[in-house]
């Protein structure tokens, strides 16, 4: 199995490289990035690329390893106990089943996303080391061993809000999306606009970038939002002259696809004020 990028995907070489050498190694991708450079989007075009399925995990602050594998209902089997239900002689009958176990009992080779696992406890991690480098589990309440038919590809994402422990970081092999520079994020807006005007995609990207640079912004605008912001644009047929003479004197045309708190609005209006000012 290659990874080489999809038509709707601009991959670079390293992280090509990263995705194949994770597969070779039987070992978990782990992915941090800048919040919108396509970390999710990753997984979906690496199933996409290989023609496998995809089980997508979601991470919340409340989530708990043990959901992954599986969860037992003892409160319906109760319930069910006290209504005369024949379904209680068997326990399995209580047993959700989780992702891991999903991708573990796939007749194929799949690709597993952990989306975003640092919103969860600092423990997380740790308590599935075990599973994902064994790649099997066992379930207390029936007896069995749950292995994977199939190694899944494992793919992980983090958004850098807690560090991971050492011990889950040594079992992964690790790559970092660095935020593209301006030729490759042009050929990103290719891929999602052919036959955009270049003229106004050139003028937005240079502005793009001026905002991301700019002294004292709390949130730098990110791929996905230059995306929004370009589609804006697009939708608007906004003249690149008027977005160039807007940069000097104004707050970006349609901001609010790239400042998103009031902050950063205030900042840029204060700039705009000074220039302004120093044009009179």
């Amino acid at each position: 199995m290659q990874f080489e990028g999809t038509s709707a995907y601009v991959a670079d070489k390293d992280l090509t490289v990263a995705v194949n050498a994770a597969i070779r190694l039987e070992r978990p991708l782990l992915v941090k990035g800048e919040p919108g450079t396509g970390k999710t989007e990753l997984a979906r075009q690496v199933a996409q690329s290989l023609g496998l399925d995809l089980i997508e995990w979601s991470v919340k602050s409340t989530t708990k390893a043990q959901q992954g594998l599986y969860e037992y209902d003892a409160v319906s089997r109760l319930r069910d106990s006290q209504l005369g239900d024949e379904r209680v002689n068997d326990v399995a009958n209580y047993i959700r089943r989780g992702k891991l176990w999903d991708a573990f009992a796939a007749d194929k080779k799949t690709v597993l996303l952990i989306d975003e696992i640092d919103k969860a406890d600092i423990e997380f991690p740790n308590d599935l080391l075990q599973e994902l480098d064994r790649m099997e589990f066992f379930v207390y309440e029936t007896g069995e061993t749950i292995r994977a038919r199939q190694r899944p590809i494992v793919i992980i994402t983090s958004n850098n809000e807690k560090e991971l422990p050492d011990a889950f970081l040594r079992r992964c092999f690790f790559h970092y999306i660095r935020f593209p520079d301006m030729e490759t994020l042009q050929r990103i807006v290719d891929v999602h606009y052919p036959g955009i005007k270049q003229a106004l995609v050139r003028e937005a990207l240079t502005q793009f970038y001026a905002i991301r640079e700019t002294a004292g912004l709390k949130k730098k605008p990110s791929t996905s939002e230059a995306l929004d912001w370009i589609r804006l644009l697009v939708s608007d047929d906004v003249d690149p002259e008027t977005l160039r003479g807007d940069a000097r004197n104004a707050l970006p045309k349609l901001h609010g696809a790239l400042l998103k708190n009031e902050q950063d609005v205030h900042l840029f209006e204060r700039l705009a004020f000074l220039a302004r000012q120093r044009g009179t």
